[in-house]
């Protein structure tokens, strides 16, 4: 009888359910959009309860729709939006406040003042984050002090704490398991990086009683079974990683050096620097995975505004009616006609870290054309990409020799090949395009025995296509100069 493995990917917009067969072939998929909520300026949250049905009602659809029933599907992956913070009563399962996602500003008061008082060092030796409310912690802290009874139910040990993941595992359990997966953890501000534990002085440093968080286990666990309530039977949830780090496992980056970015609406790009933390001023040192006893860590970096620069020309200017059509209008014009975007829509992101500045579009002139701007935003996406793996290799990370890519805008072509000619390095495009699933899928597939060591999941890679340079380094030195140049006169 065939198979099969399921992950549930929750993301910031929309939740998904893909059923992967033994060949980790996508057998079929189901997904549902979910509202955002914005009820002050700087806030964002979402809907735990909806998130909670969704998940529930994807993954009955996904039986039907691939006529299979629950005995035919060995075990589920987690992959989540990382940071977005759930608040529950244990005993009555109620969810205490919406869910406040990473985006969320309302704790950077919080954050400023530790910061005033000297807290950063000691918080960033610790967790390897910037001192940000973009973390759990400060989140939890908003709804320990503004929500009456959240300080109650923590007296009385009845208050759970849980990044998405974990809150999905407690529903989909029936309440039987509260726990985490390590990389999840180490994004809440809370955990101990280097003990890879919870860390007592944070926990006292945010006024937080460790009787909320969850347990804290490997990428491929034991996370209990889905109550056959839900769907008619048990499945074994044996993956779970936040959504960036299963997009790194999905694309097997299991050496040091090895590294993935993920270009959607930003982009995210991790580095494997092995079993040792490399401290970092500009990035973050975080968790990669910690599987069958191997912890790998990494260097994060995230580009704010990625695809967000594609949509803004699409859907403000009208330049073009469609995000595909930016491949075509990129070889219409020879060159970018000195025309550079800084694309900072939403400020700036590593290694530049400046949140207040503001997009700009430099070098027009009455030869400006919509496919030079057009142009110039791809480009800025590869800029600042190598901006990051320089910034890596600075901070003491290991070499990286090829680059590994995901998402939805590395469909284009003319993008991976300029990507190539920037950072000097080969660029690999994978078959598999939805490595954040896979990557769920994979962690499933070793937590229930389908895979038996990393070694094994690394002969599942394939790539679709690479790209490698061909033009002089002079070209792509010139360009690149250009662009911190037009970066300095914005800041």
């Amino acid at each position: 009888m065939q198979k099969y493995l399921i992950a549930l990917d929750q993301g910031t917009t929309s939740t998904r359910a893909i059923l992967f067969d033994e060949a980790l072939n996508e057998v079929a998929v189901t997904q549902k959009s979910f509202e955002q909520f914005y009820p002050e300026n700087g806030w964002v949250e979402h809907d735990a309860e909806t998130i909670w049905l969704d998940s529930l009602e994807l993954l009955k659809e996904l039986l039907v729709k691939a006529k299979i029933k629950t005995s035919s599907v060995d075990a589920l992956g987690i992959t989540n939006q990382r940071e977005t913070t759930v608040l529950w009563d244990s005993n009555t399962g109620e969810v205490i406040y919406r869910a406040i996602v990473w985006q969320d500003r309302r704790g950077a008061t919080l954050t400023e003042r530790l910061k005033m008082e000297g807290h950063e060092a000691s918080v960033k030796a610790k967790t390897g984050l910037l001192l940000d409310s973009y973390f759990c912690a400060s989140k939890i802290h908003w709804v320990l002090h503004n929500i009456p009874r959240a300080k109650q139910l923590m007296k009385d040990g009845r208050l759970r704490f849980g990044t998405i993941d974990a809150f999905l595992i407690w529903r989909l359990t029936a309440g039987e398991v509260h726990a985490t997966d390590i990389t999840n953890a180490s994004r809440t501000l809370l955990f101990n990086i280097h003990t890879q534990s919870w860390d007592q002085d944070l926990l006292d440093l945010f006024e937080i009683d460790a009787s909320i968080l969850p347990k804290v286990q490997e990428c491929a666990a034991d996370f209990g079974e889905i109550d056959t309530k839900f769907l008619g039977g048990s499945i074994p949830i044996r993956g779970v990683a936040g959504d960036q780090q299963a997009a790194t496992i999905g694309q097997c980056c299991f050496e040091p050096g090895m590294a993935k970015c993920t270009y959607g609406t930003g982009a995210f790009l991790m580095q494997n620097t092995g079993n040792q933390v490399i401290p970092s001023q500009q990035l973050l040192s975080t968790v990669l995975y910690k599987i069958k006893g191997e912890i790998a860590y990494a260097l994060e970096g995230s580009i704010f505004v990625a695809g967000a620069a594609i949509q803004w020309l699409r859907d403000q200017l009208h330049f073009f009616k469609s995000s595909a059509e930016t491949e075509h209008l990129a070889t219409e014009v020879a060159d970018n006609g000195g025309v550079y975007f800084v694309t900072a829509l939403t400020g700036l992101g590593a290694p530049y870290w400046k949140p207040n500045a503001r997009g700009a579009i430099l070098g027009l002139t009455r030869d400006t054309r919509s496919a030079h701007i057009t142009r110039a935003a791809l480009e800025a996406v590869c800029y600042q990409t190598r901006a990051l793996l320089d910034a890596m290799k600075k901070e003491g990370a290991p070499e990286c020799h090829h680059l590994r890519v995901d998402g939805g805008m590395v469909a284009n072509d003319w993008l991976c090949q300029f990507l190539a000619e920037q950072l000097r390095v080969p660029i690999e495009r994978p078959k598999i395009i939805e490595t954040t699933a896979l990557g769920a899928a994979l962690l499933a597939g070793l937590g229930i025995g389908w895979y038996e060591n990393l070694t094994a999941v690394k002969k599942l890679y394939h790539s679709e296509r690479i790209f490698t340079t061909k033009n002089l380094p002079s070209t792509a030195e010139q360009l690149y100069n250009n662009w911190q140049n037009a970066v300095e006169r914005i800041a």
